[in-house]
């Protein structure tokens, strides 16, 4: 029996990109991942609009929570930054990666599903690299 991967998504508030990576890969790895978001100074709230982008899709992103990397713990198969830069602290990984993804939370509704569109191409090609 294979372990699963442990996968971890970090940005700063954990409301918007980190939680649609965190989403994205229950959704592609389904039981052989075990994903994880965090921010380094977490808002505390799911932006409404990864919400309901997320929910297009059948995902229902209700069931996260924005929390602290303090709240995550071990060691993991990946971790990816998502634009915090020096917020970011080290985690412990076998594979490191920094998406320099734009935050969506200001853009229009297209613009917000091209990233979290791009942001699911990303996380297919992180799983089938691990």
């Amino acid at each position: 029996m294979t372990a699963k991967k442990r996968v971890l998504f970090v940005c700063v508030e954990n409301s918007n990109r980190s939680q649609m990576a965190e989403a994205f890969a229950h959704i592609h790895g389904g039981d052989a991942v075990e994903a994880f978001s965090a921010g380094s100074k977490p808002s505390g709230v799911l932006n409404p609009k990864a919400i309901r982008f997320m929910g297009e899709l059948g995902y229902d992103l209700t069931a996260h929570a924005s929390k602290s990397l303090d709240e995550i713990g071990g060691e993991f198969d990946a971790v990816v930054t998502m634009g915090c830069g020096d917020d970011c602290p080290w985690m412990p990984a076998k594979q490191r990666e920094d998406w320099a993804l734009p935050d969506p939370r200001h853009m229009d509704d297209d613009a917000y599903r091209a990233v979290r569109d791009e942001i699911s191409a990303r996380v297919k090609a992180l799983l089938a690299s691990l």
